[in-house]
C-alpha cells in the first residue's frame, strides 16, 4: 500500500517525468536535482551561495552540470547495456574523454583551490559529487579506474577532498552496496 501512495504522490508532483527527486516546498513540489538545488539557493539566502555569484562563473557552473547530467553520466549507464567489445570500448573511451574534459573545468573553476567551489563546496561539486558513488560502483563492476592520477590528478584529488567534508561524507552511498543493486540491471 505504502508504494501505491508513493506512486500516486509521484504521479501528482512530478507528472511529466514521473520520477525522483521531488522537492517539496510548502505545497509546490520542485522536480529535477540541479533545479532543486537552484531553488534551494535562490530560496534560502541567508547562508553561503550554492552557484558562484560571479554571472560568467554562474553560466559556466550550469554548463558543466548540464553536461554531467545529460551527456556524461549516462554514458555509465548505457556501459551496463553494451552489446560487444567493440561498443563497450567505444563507451568506455566518450568516458574517459569526458572526464579529462571534467578535469580541465575543475582546473578552471577551482582557480588552484581544493573544490570545484574554491574553498566551499558548490553547484558543481554538488551536480558531479553526486555520482561518486555510481562511479565508485561501477570501478568495481568493470574493474576501470575512472579517476586516474596520471589522467585526471585534479579529479582524484577532488573527490577524496569532497568525500571528507562534513557535509557530504555521512551521505555518499557505498560503492559495494551500489554496485550489487546496479548488477542486477545490468
Amino acid at each position: 500500500m505504502a508504494e501505491q501512495e508513493e506512486s500516486e504522490l509521484l504521479l501528482q508532483t512530478n507528472p511529466v517525468h514521473k520520477k525522483i527527486p521531488v522537492f517539496i516546498h510548502g505545497d509546490k513540489p520542485i522536480c529535477e536535482s540541479l533545479i532543486i538545488i537552484q531553488y534551494i539557493d535562490d530560496t534560502w539566502t541567508n547562508g553561503p551561495s550554492i552557484l558562484p555569484s560571479d554571472p560568467y562563473d554562474r553560466a559556466m557552473a550550469r554548463f558543466w552540470a548540464a553536461y554531467i547530467d545529460d551527456k556524461w553520466f549516462p554514458l555509465l549507464k548505457e556501459l551496463g547495456g553494451a552489446q560487444g567489445d567493440e561498443a563497450r570500448a567505444s563507451i568506455v573511451e566518450k568516458i574517459f574523454e569526458g572526464l579529462v574534459l571534467l578535469e580541465e573545468a575543475f582546473v578552471k573553476c577551482s582557480k588552484g583551490k581544493a573544490l570545484f567551489g574554491g574553498d566551499n563546496v558548490d553547484y558543481l561539486d554538488i551536480a558531479l559529487g553526486c555520482f561518486l558513488g555510481w562511479i565508485k560502483a561501477t570501478e568495481i563492476m568493470t574493474g576501470i579506474k575512472w579517476l586516474d592520477k596520471t589522467k585526471t590528478p585534479g579529479l582524484v584529488g577532488w573527490a577524496e577532498r569532497l568525500s571528507l567534508d562534513s557535509s557530504i561524507k555521512d551521505v555518499l552511498p557505498e560503492a559495494q552496496n551500489g554496485a550489487s543493486r546496479w548488477r542486477q540491471s545490468w
